[in-house]
């Protein structure tokens, strides 16, 4: 059976309300705690046939986890995307992403994010809840995405997100809707429930965006320092 308490616990004792983690903390007392969970859930055969609630919330679950994990392997580190003589280091952020999360494991977060999450799931606002790490990304949550309440907080999420002016903001004087970069990087995917990426935020901001007209979209430089305490 799958348990995500173990993680929510994790969460609630390492994850402050604006999605910053004591990693210091997490890696002195419970990094192999995590990992023995992340072993559980990543050895566990999930039924294709599950809802997708169960789906979304197994998977986001573990994506969420395994960047702590791997964080936590390597800390203490500024970001992932590191920089050497000022220069970003591409080889090791592709890494990151494309190694498995446990070195005997099965899967990596890319798998996770692009071969699962974005194609089996019309749900751009796995966007909102996917948490690499860097002050850029969303907030983690310092709770686990449960099957029964994953759509209503997958909502709260995007609600977070996109009324959060670090990440979105709207200039009524130049009519400019700045965005994360999320919203580029991903712009197809919102794309399948919205006829704009304009359109889709305006139900978000609807008091910000009166105007009919489309505004002009900028895109925010991304933070990709570590969501560190």
């Amino acid at each position: 059976m799958l348990d995500f308490t173990p993680w929510d616990a994790l969460l609630q004792r390492y994850v402050n309300d604006v999605g910053s983690v004591n990693y210091s903390a997490w890696q002195q007392e419970s990094l192999e705690q995590l990992k023995s969970w992340l072993f559980k859930v990543e050895s566990f055969d999930l039924p294709t046939s599950c809802p997708s609630g169960v789906q979304l919330a197994y998977w986001i679950n573990l994506y969420n986890a395994g960047v702590i994990f791997q964080v936590l392997e390597r800390y203490p580190i500024p970001s992932i995307f590191p920089r050497f003589f000022n220069i970003p280091n591409g080889l090791s952020f592709w890494r990151f992403f494309s190694r498995r999360i446990l070195s005997q494991g099965r899967y990596s977060l890319n798998q996770i994010e692009h071969q699962i999450l974005r194609q089996q799931f019309q749900e751009p606002r796995i966007h909102f809840a996917l948490v690499c790490a860097a002050r850029g990304c969303p907030l983690l949550r310092n709770q686990a995405y449960y099957p029964d309440t994953v759509f209503e907080q997958l909502e709260a999420d995007a609600l977070r997100f996109i009324q959060n002016p670090q990440k979105v903001r709207y200039d009524s004087v130049t009519h400019t809707l700045y965005c994360s970069k999320i919203l580029k990087w991903y712009g197809k995917d919102f794309l399948r429930v919205s006829p704009s990426v304009a359109e889709y935020i305006q139900g978000y901001l609807q008091a910000e965006m009166a105007s009919a007209d489309e505004p002009q979209l900028a895109y925010l430089d991304y933070d990709w320092s570590l969501n560190a305490q």
